[in-house]
């Protein structure tokens, strides 16, 4: 692999949102990557999110020329870190982008990298519940659930 001429595709915002998201909103841009440096990672995006909190948080956080915010579950393609091998599967909020380099001690405070256990995945259970039932929005569902309802044995 010739690290010099790895390219990301991501999503740009192009301009502020005007009622719903549009695909004019919007622009796919080519960015060269960097050769990874000591520590550093290169993961491939295999799964996006687009959740109703991104509308909200677009307006306060993003602006016009940004990469558009979200959380991913990517693959580590190349590594020159220890801790994370090859195929290694993480969530991040690297935002919708095909490929990310980072370094994974700085990125889990900034990305909110973490490392995703193979083992809970199967045919039954696809690595993309880690972004939904088994993810955030599942922990706010049942939490708020358990908050809100306060559910009682034989209430179902």
């Amino acid at each position: 692999v010739n690290h010099s001429s790895m390219k990301a595709k991501k999503y740009v915002v192009r301009s502020k949102f005007h009622g719903l998201p549009k695909k004019e909103d919007f622009e796919i841009v080519e960015e060269e990557l960097p050769p990874l440096q000591d520590e550093e990672i290169l993961c491939e995006a295999e799964w996006w999110t687009v959740d109703p909190y991104m509308r909200y948080f677009a307006d306060l956080w993003v602006n016009v020329g940004d990469t558009m915010i979200g959380e991913q579950i990517a693959r580590v393609t190349q590594s020159r870190n220890m801790e994370y091998e090859v195929g290694t599967l993480v969530a991040a909020r690297f935002g919708w982008r095909t490929h990310t380099v980072c370094v994974p001690s700085q990125a889990a405070e900034v990305f909110h990298l973490a490392k995703l256990d193979r083992n809970i995945f199967s045919d039954d259970i696809p690595v993309s519940t880690a972004l939904g039932i088994l993810g955030m929005p599942g922990a706010t569902a049942y939490f708020g659930f358990q908050r809100l309802c306060q559910p009682k044995a034989g209430e179902t």
